[in-house]
């Protein structure tokens, strides 16, 4: 019987510590070749696109995750699994929270695996279910002494911070640009919708790890070439999407291409992570195919048991 499974239940039962642990087993399968994960797809349609992002673990299901561009308030992603032995569709997700939780835990892998140890502050630049998401995860990976957080709308930002010290219990205070949003901050996460870049690599501090979340291609990034240029470390959770943007990606283009690495291969062991405390690693998120799926797989396996609340609320399809 093919399991139906809502908003609430991911809410009640994915825990972030339980979606990191997941979304870093998918990148070393994706590594290792046991993950299939194609780049995603578009078509375009009036007024808007239907994206579709499929993967396979080998022997075991394969599925997709769907989402459009429309823009609808109550516009809902849809995620699907299959059984590999009978194609029989084991279990359908309705709604944001697998979305969002898959991105955040993306997040949360690459500060548990790149920044420093002893990181507890967090610069936060966006204040919608994306950056939520990355504070959601961040929080499960260090123990964070402070959250500062800068959008556009002063009602925003305070709203975002007021939640933060609410849901998670961590101090938090709202800031007027997003320079001061990231200054002097441990780790510091993008999440934006901006076109152009929303800081310098000046604003960075040494040793601070970056996760970015927004638009990141030629023409269209929400950080500029300087900032790549700052990084010591520079990774993507999909080589293979990274690959694929039209226009390009910007960490793909000219002498950055030879520079990124696969976060898999970092958890692996076979590329080297941060090696020194003052380096300043990079992670730009590009959405794993297949990583829905398989956060939907370990919902639904029967020893599966509810783990408990903390919404990171709704978002977007991967930047």
């Amino acid at each position: 019987m093919t399991h139906f499974i809502t908003d609430a239940e991911v809410a009640a039962r994915l825990d972030a510590a339980t979606a990191v642990e997941a979304i870093r087993d998918a990148l070393l399968a994706a590594y290792r070749g046991r993950l299939v994960a194609p780049p995603r797809v578009a078509a375009p349609l009036a007024g808007g696109r239907l994206v579709l992002t499929a993967g396979q673990l080998v022997d075991e299901w394969y599925g997709f995750g769907s989402y459009d561009t429309f823009g609808h308030a109550e516009g809902e992603q849809v995620v699907a699994l299959h059984d590999a032995a009978n194609g029989r569709l084991r279990a359908v997700a309705v709604g944001a929270e697998i979305g969002s939780r898959r991105t955040g835990a993306l997040g949360g892998v690459a500060v548990r695996a790149l920044a420093r140890p002893d990181a507890a502050t967090l610069g936060v630049v966006g204040a919608g279910g994306q950056a939520w998401a990355q504070v959601w995860a961040v929080a499960a990976v260090r123990r964070l002494r402070e959250v500062t957080v800068h959008c556009r709308t002063p009602a925003g930002r305070e709203k975002f911070a007021a939640r933060v010290r609410a849901e998670l219990g961590i101090p938090a205070r709202a800031v007027d640009t997003a320079a001061a949003a990231v200054r002097d901050r441990d780790v510091v996460v993008l999440a934006t919708t901006s076109p152009t870049p929303v800081i310098s690599a000046a604003d960075l501090s040494p040793g601070s790890h970056l996760n970015t979340i927004g638009h990141k291609q030629l023409g269209r990034s929400e950080f500029g070439p300087d900032l790549l240029d700052r990084a010591d470390l520079l990774v993507t959770d999909s080589l293979a999407q990274a690959g694929a943007y039209d226009p390009p990606m910007l960490g793909t283009v000219g002498a950055y291409a030879g520079r990124l690495r696969a976060l898999g291969a970092v958890l692996a062991g076979e590329q080297p992570g941060r090696t020194t405390p003052d380096q300043v690693t990079v992670f730009c998120s590009v959405g794993l195919a297949g990583s829905e799926a398989f956060l939907l797989d370990r919902l639904t396996r029967p020893e599966a048991e509810p783990a408990g609340p903390a919404r990171p609320g709704r978002g977007a399809g991967p930047g």
